[in-house]
């Protein structure tokens, strides 16, 4: 299962925002007035870093389908770490990157379409659906430690921090119980028929129902903020840096 030539553009693309926001100027930040190579950098590497991660967070779903049972995922491509399997280009790239950029918030954009009846059990239809939001998680986690052992500029460090948090904002997004969402695949094997039905039936429209909630309803989306900065901080993130980060990435507010 060798990376394809997409996925390792991909990784290229955030390699050069993280080395375009390390040699920026650092010295303003405190005052969140950035370098403009800084935060070029912070735009590639968040944006390149969130396609990687989409990436991963398919190839994860994937992989333990293929191990429990469902072999057709190999015929289909998705063990090729090429994002284009994964995606529509409106739907998975172009609506993410949308949300992403006006509130920060990363809409879950891939699919990979699992034959569940290949599936060995309940259990692993669960673990099938956990694998994708538990790489988001992962990631966040394995940024977080090498921001903390890694002496790095500091623009670099705003840049990671940033993506860091996305990784934990994609994974408690992904774990809610809603239809369309990993949490509620992770569930649905358990439910009744009557759920399972209603969830097929509101698959499409709920997680946009969930995303207007939390831009359109006040206080909404600072609580889901709170909620996922407590979960940073608890993995050992560095707050104040992803907010700079963010700063940096949506320079035009």
């Amino acid at each position: 299962m060798r990376p394809s030539p997409i996925f390792l553009g991909i990784l290229a693309v955030t390699v050069l925002g993280g080395v375009l926001a390390a040699f920026g100027d650092t010295t303003t930040i405190s005052r969140q007035d950035y370098d403009p190579l800084i935060t070029i950098g912070v735009i590639l590497l968040v944006i390149g870093g969130w396609v990687a991660s989409l990436t991963l967070h398919e190839f994860g779903h994937a992989v333990v389908a293929f191990r429990g049972g469902d072999h057709s995922v190999a015929h289909k491509g998705y063990l090729s770490m090429d994002v284009r399997k994964y995606t529509d280009p409106i739907l998975s790239i172009v609506l993410p990157l949308v949300f992403l950029v006006i509130g920060g918030i990363p809409l879950p954009g891939g699919a990979v379409w699992i034959e569940h009846g290949r599936l060995r059990s309940r259990g692993v239809q669960s673990w099938v659906s956990l694998a994708g939001p538990l790489s988001n998680l992962g990631v966040g986690v394995a940024l977080t430690l090498v921001i903390a052992l890694v002496p790095m500029a500091s623009g670099l460090v705003i840049g990671l921090s940033f993506l860091a948090l996305l990784q934990i904002v994609t994974f408690i997004l992904n774990i809610l119980p809603i239809p369309g969402l990993d949490g509620w695949g992770a569930i649905e094997p358990y439910l009744s028929p009557g759920a399972r039905e209603f969830g097929a039936k509101a698959r499409p429209w709920a997680p946009l129902a969930l995303f207007a909630v939390l831009i359109a309803i006040p206080g909404a989306s600072g609580v889901f903020w709170n909620v996922s900065y407590a979960v940073f901080d608890s993995v050992g993130g560095f707050t104040l840096a992803a907010q700079y980060g963010q700063d940096a990435f949506m320079f035009w507010k």
